[in-house]
């Protein structure tokens, strides 16, 4: 039975992403800021160890990689944690220093020191590990800027540790434009209902995963008939 991490799964795409590994069998690990959320999100989800905390913290993410350990390795890290920053959204012109060092601790640093103490466990399965990016890294969106330059940094790192880890897959997992509490907090006020859920792109991980494609950016949406 394969071994996943996935981080900030009490809601979003994250539990969806979960909910989809569960489903085919995996094992997961998952965490959440807040326990009692993570706990009911969770519960009664087959083969799913809830650790809670914040993934900024050092210690918890030790608490991560030693409940990884307990189950015997790691196949797959997924970092999906993240923040979107201050709302509504700023211009770069206005965007506070505090929050944008803020949203590269969550988004950047958070999931690059997550994947440097999970390596090991990636190495040694052959796995790989998913970087839950934006399109917001790689278009010019108004108000976008913050959230879009952690994630620009954090798909760059994800390019560099794929060709530095080749028989590691690192992949640059872009979900598209869903219906989640951070994309309204993007558009606050704002009718978002448009937008598809999470659990419609979330059954395409698992064609990533079996057609395991070279390191690199993908679209979520494109693995659901793969």
């Amino acid at each position: 039975m394969p071994t996943a991490i996935v981080t900030g799964a009490s809601r979003g795409l994250g539990l969806e992403l979960t909910r989809t590994l569960t489903g085919a069998g995996w094992r997961v690990i998952v965490d959440a800021r807040d326990a009692a959320e993570l706990s009911e999100a969770v519960g009664g989800l087959p083969g799913v160890t809830a650790v809670a905390g914040d993934v900024t913290s050092p210690a918890h993410r030790e608490e991560l990689i030693d409940a990884a350990w307990n189950t015997g390795g790691l196949d797959l890290l997924v970092n999906n944690a993240g923040t979107l920053g201050p709302s509504p959204l700023p211009s770069v012109a206005e965007l506070p220093l505090a929050a944008l060092r803020d949203v590269f601790e969550t988004n950047v640093l958070a999931p690059l020191a997550l994947t440097q103490l999970a390596a090991p466990m990636l190495r040694a399965a052959r796995g790989a590990v998913v970087l839950v990016t934006s399109d917001a890294a790689v278009a010019a969106y108004p108000g976008w800027g913050g959230y879009g330059a952690g994630k620009a940094a954090l798909e760059q790192l994800g390019r560099v540790l794929g060709a530095e880890e080749p028989e590691l897959a690192v992949w640059q997992l872009d979900p598209g434009d869903l219906r989640t509490r951070m994309h309204q907090d993007a558009f606050p006020g704002e009718d978002i209902s448009d937008r598809p859920l999470p659990s419609t792109v979330a059954p395409g991980l698992l064609n990533l995963l079996a057609k395991r494609p070279a390191s690199g950016r993908q679209r979520l949406a494109d693995w659901l008939d793969a």
